[in-house]
């Protein structure tokens, strides 16, 4: 069976396409950017890619008559555009359009529970979608879920973060807030298992694990799992804002995904009760489950997909495509060379960069610029890497984009997202047996030349530490 997939990057498309791929589907993924193709699926021969942006009104593509099904997962919460939800409501309604006019028999939407009447403007969004997508000439099967539990999703993230960070945490009030986690994968056999289910045709329904608990019970929880011993105090005077801040500072979110979290935090998200799962054969696991499954997958190096690496974690806005190309006048730059004896070594240790394994020497700058970043309403260095050796483009590196990566043609390039007065690139090609090393700014006014020469005494450290570190034997 022929089936189209949106999201394709996004944290939970990633998981869903091996497992319909398993079951001898051919997928045909709607992608922004071809050049972000994963790595697994190139010329993969049951995936096709359609370069399509949906927040592209005029939408120039034709898609097979024999397609005949649909995954609507796109979603942009975390966006820097603090009107996510017109964005969504675009992307939604240029959807609609494209395959009203194909034969797709079913869509199916991944929402969230809306079991309020003042909604979060998250969960608010949620629902204008689904209402944009209702369609005459389709079936629309919406599956809403709350908090998503699993290795890599933006909850479990930061409830790892505030766990493992904070031994005391004096917190606002609305940790309080009742909650139905559900485990990564359970919402994926949902999502399987729901694909032409006649039954579930123009259909929503809450999708749930067994426990109704407090997020300030799940951090216990998550401690209790991690055998660290944690006090949580619960404060009713911290604002909205305050919080914010709190949860922007102490874990690795953006400032814009912390604001949508907090709003929807303060409601309660509990089910409602529905035979689905019976209907399914699915057993949904229990949020203790899902926290030992997510440390499982984690230890093994088997992290399928982070919502980190989704573009609207950082700040670039066009594709990755437009910054490949370094610019070369009217740029400062801090070129260095070394020689090595073994390219495998040294390939090994670029690809191996940032992340817990640091930057090899004077981390610690690394991290100062880091928390320099957040202060000023970056990113910060607290995103890591998804896997501790391996890269492929579109993928996040701390504080950097990686827009390039070829270990056959020894080439790494990395764009910064960091706050800064201009753009800034980072990029290590191997010729023959010398590894070159080359940091290009492209300062924006006086300001950027100011940086630039403000920065350059700790250049002198940082860059030249860092290749000596790499192409030492």
């Amino acid at each position: 069976m022929k089936i189209l997939i949106t999201g394709t990057t996004g944290y939970i498309a990633k998981r869903l396409i091996p497992v319909l791929l398993s079951q001898k589907h051919e997928l045909v993924c709607c992608i922004r950017d071809l050049d972000r193709i994963p790595e697994d699926y190139i010329d993969h021969p049951q995936v096709q890619f359609l370069e399509i942006d949906f927040l592209n009104d005029r939408i120039n593509v034709l898609l097979d008559d024999d397609i005949k099904a649909a995954y609507y997962l796109i979603h942009s919460m975390s966006s820097n555009n603090s009107n996510f939800d017109d964005l969504e409501k675009t992307c939604a309604l240029n959807f609609k359009r494209l395959i009203e006019k194909t034969s797709i028999e079913q869509v199916l939407y991944l929402s969230g529970i809306t079991n309020e009447e003042e909604l979060s403007k998250h969960l608010s969004s949620r629902k204008q979608v689904e209402n944009t997508l209702a369609s005459e000439k389709y079936a629309l099967t919406t599956l809403k879920a709350g908090i998503i539990v699993g290795s890599g999703s933006a909850s479990f993230e930061i409830i790892r973060d505030l766990t493992e960070k904070l031994p005391v945490m004096v917190t606002p009030k609305w940790l309080n807030t009742k909650t139905q986690p559900i485990g990564i994968r359970n919402v994926i056999e949902f999502l399987q298992k729901s694909l032409l289910k006649k039954a579930l045709y123009n259909t929503s329904f809450d999708i749930y694990g067994p426990d109704i608990l407090t997020y300030k019970k799940m951090l216990l929880i998550f401690a209790r799992k991690r055998k660290l011993k944690r006090t949580i105090l619960t404060v009713p005077v911290m604002t909205p804002k305050l919080s914010s801040y709190w949860l922007y500072f102490v874990t690795s979110t953006s400032y814009r995904l912390a604001i949508s979290l907090v709003e929807s935090m303060k409601v309660e998200v509990v089910a409602k009760e529905n035979n689905v799962a019976n209907l399914l054969d699915i057993q949904p696991i229990s949020y203790e489950k899902a926290v030992e499954s997510a440390f499982d997958a984690i230890a093994q190096n088997i992290l399928i997909s982070s919502w980190k690496d989704s573009m609207i974690s950082g700040n670039m806005s066009k594709k990755v495509s437009k910054h490949i190309n370094v610019p070369h006048f009217g740029c400062l730059k801090d070129i260095k060379s070394s020689s090595f004896e073994s390219r495998k070594k040294t390939l090994n240790k670029i690809w191996a960069l940032g992340g817990k394994n640091g930057w090899y020497r004077f981390t610690i700058l690394w991290k100062i610029r880091g928390y320099i970043d957040k202060l000023v309403g970056g990113i910060g260095l607290r995103r890591g890497r998804t896997h501790p050796t391996k890269l492929q483009t579109g993928d996040v590196l701390d504080f950097w984009r990686v827009l390039y990566a070829s270990k056959k043609e020894g080439r790494l390039l990395l764009y910064a997202e960091m706050k800064l007065p201009g753009e800034a690139w980072l990029e290590f090609r191997i010729v023959k047996n010398k590894l070159y090393q080359r940091a290009v700014f492209r300062p924006k006014g006086l300001w950027g030349r100011l940086y630039w020469y403000a920065v350059l005494p700790f250049h002198s450290l940082i860059f030249n530490g860092l290749i000596k570190s790499i192409t030492r034997p």
